[in-house]
């Protein structure tokens, strides 16, 4: 059985449709663009990282590269038995299942990272995924922290995002480490 998983932000780099650019499925990319109003070609081949973090363009590069990937792998006839995606991922994920139609994703996807960037902006703080640590730990090292910092996401084993200050997050993210 093949099931395909869709990441979600923060898999997005620089470039990162370059490999796709000459491929029958890069019309997707033109569609999208005409879709969200925005030159999407030139977010997937000329943005640079700084600008990719952005969450208004981070969402759209994973989304859109993840459906070019999956739309190549369906001319050459690989099939999945199921889908699943992390975070943003899921709207890939409900998209190439047949629940979400591609023109409505883009649209969801374009809104909802347009959103965050707002929020973004107007909320000062940010995230850091910290690596093979116990949980209790984590919370722990959050709990210690004077800024607001607070686990945000359970990721994996060994995996858990934090969210909070700036100040924090490194005050944290240094005591974690040791």
């Amino acid at each position: 059985m093949i099931v395909f998983t869709y990441p979600g932000q923060g898999s997005q780099k620089e470039g990162m449709g370059q490999e796709w650019v000459d491929h029958p499925s890069w019309e997707l990319v033109e569609d999208a663009s005409s879709i969200s109003g925005r030159d999407l070609a030139a977010l997937l081949l000329e943005t640079n990282d700084q600008e990719l973090k952005e969450t208004k363009n981070a969402q759209l590069a994973t989304f859109l590269t993840s459906m070019v990937i999956f739309d190549a792998l369906q001319r050459v006839g690989v099939d999945a038995a199921a889908h699943a995606g992390h975070s943003l991922g899921e709207y890939s994920a409900l998209t190439a299942s047949g629940a979400l139609d591609f023109e409505d994703a883009v649209k969801l996807v374009t809104e909802r990272g347009a959103a965050m960037q707002v929020c973004a902006e107007s909320h000062e703080g940010t995230m850091a995924a910290i690596l093979g640590l116990d949980d209790e730990l984590v919370e722990s090292a959050c709990h210690r922290v004077d800024d607001d910092v607070w686990v945000a996401n359970y990721n994996a084993p060994g995996q858990v995002v934090i969210a909070g200050s700036h100040s924090g997050i490194e005050f944290c993210f240094g005591d974690s480490k040791n």
